[in-house]
């Protein structure tokens, strides 16, 4: 299903977002997608499709700047309220000159962007000559594709207005991933985030939580990363 509507699909969501993202599954996705950013003191790093600005909030120390947009009015204010500097604005669009930030990442993000080349384009064109980006999509070789299949019988998870079935979503590969990527970048490496773990729930228990995090983040930069979940490809502009 895609009926949902973007920006009244994550505004209703907004309100209850950040619930239980301190810990457990979300907070290793988030230490995960972080660590693959790369840090350059006094440069500047771009994130499109912040949400309430979590992965800012860890990212803020690592560069002289960070910036992020999203479509959300909802979320752009939680992000505001943890005094990130923000901007509404689409992946499609980017309101930045070219060659801008030494990083650029997104999470969680093109996997939801029917547009994907024009997308991908876009955040080349604001990345500095020798710059990284690091773009995560959602993997079809995964537990966690296995799992959307599923979800897409039973209708899938309330999230405020909609369902999160009803969002547009697209499960990729690194194949098709090969194929988004514009003549100016070369793949530099493969990063994968909940390759292992089955169900969020068990990262809650003592000891199995504390082992399946300690295998994910060896993993997130093993040859399993391919398998992970969330595939994240890191990018050298040229």
């Amino acid at each position: 299903m895609t009926s949902a509507d973007p920006v009244t699909y994550y505004d209703a969501f907004s309100h209850h977002y950040d619930r239980r993202r301190a810990h457990g599954y979300h907070a290793l996705i988030d230490e995960l997608e972080a660590s693959f950013v790369g840090a350059v003191a006094g440069g500047i790093c771009l994130e499109a499709g912040c949400g309430t600005g979590l992965i800012l909030q860890r990212l803020r120390s690592q560069f002289r700047r960070c910036v992020g947009i999203d479509l959300s009015h909802g979320m752009l204010q939680l992000a505001r309220n943890r005094d990130h500097s923000v901007a509404r604005a689409t992946v499609t669009a980017l309101p930045f000159r070219d060659q801008t930030f030494d990083r650029v990442c997104s999470f969680k993000v093109l996997a939801h962007v029917p547009d994907i080349h024009r997308a991908m384009g876009e955040l080349v064109r604001v990345t500095k000559p020798g710059g990284l980006l690091a773009l995560e999509f959602y993997n079809r070789r995964s537990l966690r594709g296995i799992r959307w299949r599923l979800k897409l019988v039973f209708g899938g998870e309330a999230t405020g207005a909609a369902r999160e079935t009803d969002l547009y979503t697209r499960y990729d590969d690194l194949r098709s991933i090969s194929s988004f990527l514009p003549a100016d970048v070369r793949l530099e490496a493969v990063r994968g985030s909940i390759v292992v773990t089955p169900f969020a729930g068990l990262l809650r228990l003592p000891v199995v939580g504390r082992l399946l995090t300690m295998v994910e983040r060896l993993a997130a930069r093993s040859w399993m990363a391919s398998y992970g979940g969330f595939v994240t490809v890191i990018l050298r502009r040229l």
